[in-house]
């Protein structure tokens, strides 16, 4: 019997994959407001009644898409509790934080940022897909606050500079929005991006830098 359950469990999470691999490309592709969910239900070769029943609606399957390109995967483990965010979060050395995180913001945005312009159209229009594009700017506010406290309390941020200016500060920068602004209009590559971040920030944060 927990065979049976395991094996229907895993069948609809790669149901669930396989409807939300096929949004993103339609989302991407043709705009949120272009895309229907009978498209969607046709790419990924189920039933509607199926995107219906995982999802509830277009917006929960754009959401529940840019949670798993943010995370990498779809295990429901948050952003800061991350391995990697918690070797940041953990790292003794100030400089040496700040370079693991910004690090892995270019990794992520590299994947999400189609998705995040997807996003921030859609919330112009449709007051549901609003509210999602604040509880992710919320959420990726109190990711930065947790990387600026870290740095506050191993003594790494410079005289004057509290913990939450510097959580905006990282805000600003490590944003999709100035990755967009860089890399796509203004030709950087991803490695000049993340190394203009890191020099950055270091400069305006870093006790010695």
């Amino acid at each position: 019997m927990d065979r049976v359950k395991s094996r229907r469990a895993e069948q609809r999470r790669t149901t669930r994959r396989r409807i939300v691999e096929e949004a993103l490309r339609l989302f991407v592709g043709q705009g949120y407001a272009a895309t229907t969910l009978e498209q969607i239900a046709d790419r990924a070769g189920v039933a509607v009644q199926t995107v219906y029943f995982h999802f509830g609606n277009k917006r929960g399957v754009l959401a529940e898409g840019l949670d798993v390109l943010t995370a990498g995967d779809d295990e429901p483990v948050p952003l800061i509790e991350r391995p990697w965010a918690l070797q940041a979060t953990g790292e003794p050395d100030p400089a040496g934080s700040l370079r693991i995180w910004v690090g892995n913001a270019r990794v992520i945005f590299e994947r999400v940022a189609p998705l995040m312009r997807v996003l921030r159209d859609a919330a112009g229009a449709d007051p549901e897909m609003a509210v999602t594009w604040e509880t992710n700017q919320r959420q990726r506010h109190a990711d930065h606050l947790a990387l600026a406290r870290h740095l506050a309390e191993i003594g790494g941020l410079r005289d004057g500079m509290s913990s939450e200016r510097a959580g905006d500060l990282v805000y600003a920068l490590v944003s999709p929005e100035t990755y967009q602004l860089l890399t796509e209009q203004r030709r950087w590559s991803p490695a000049e991006w993340e190394s203009w971040v890191y020099e950055t920030l270091s400069r305006s944060l870093l006790r010695g830098c």
